[in-house]
């Protein structure tokens, strides 16, 4: 019966021929991200980046610079409504719906979720 070790997979995951491989996948998907949204993007800012943790690397989309609206982005939202008082005046500011991108989820092939469903192609 074969021993199984508690440190064993993060040795595994550490190893530098993995961590290549990783680092592979990661750079195709963040390709095939970018792809995807400059086929969309308008004047928005935003970009993919990838960020590399203690051992995983992430594919990131990421609206800093401009809206913050990578969530929308990926994801969509509905239509809103925003009241705010700008130097004593009444500012209403309307969104659209928008029917999210899945930027992400399209580029590293995974199902597209949203509010606890899948949606398939």
């Amino acid at each position: 019966m074969a021993k199984v070790y508690r440190k064993a997979s993060k040795v595994v995951a550490q190893h530098e021929d993995v961590q290549a491989e990783l680092a592979r996948r990661t750079f195709e998907v963040a390709v095939r991200a970018e792809q995807l949204l400059v086929e969309h993007r308008q004047d928005g800012h935003a970009e993919i980046d990838i960020e590399h943790g203690d051992i995983d690397y992430y594919v990131v989309l990421s609206d800093e610079r401009g809206q913050k609206a990578a969530l929308s982005i990926e994801y969509g939202r509905a239509a809103s409504r925003e009241i705010e008082v700008e130097d004593g005046e009444l500012v209403v500011r309307e969104y659209g719906e928008m029917e999210g991108l899945y930027i992400l989820a399209r580029a590293s092939q995974l199902p597209k979720k949203r509010e606890g469903k899948v949606k398939l192609d």
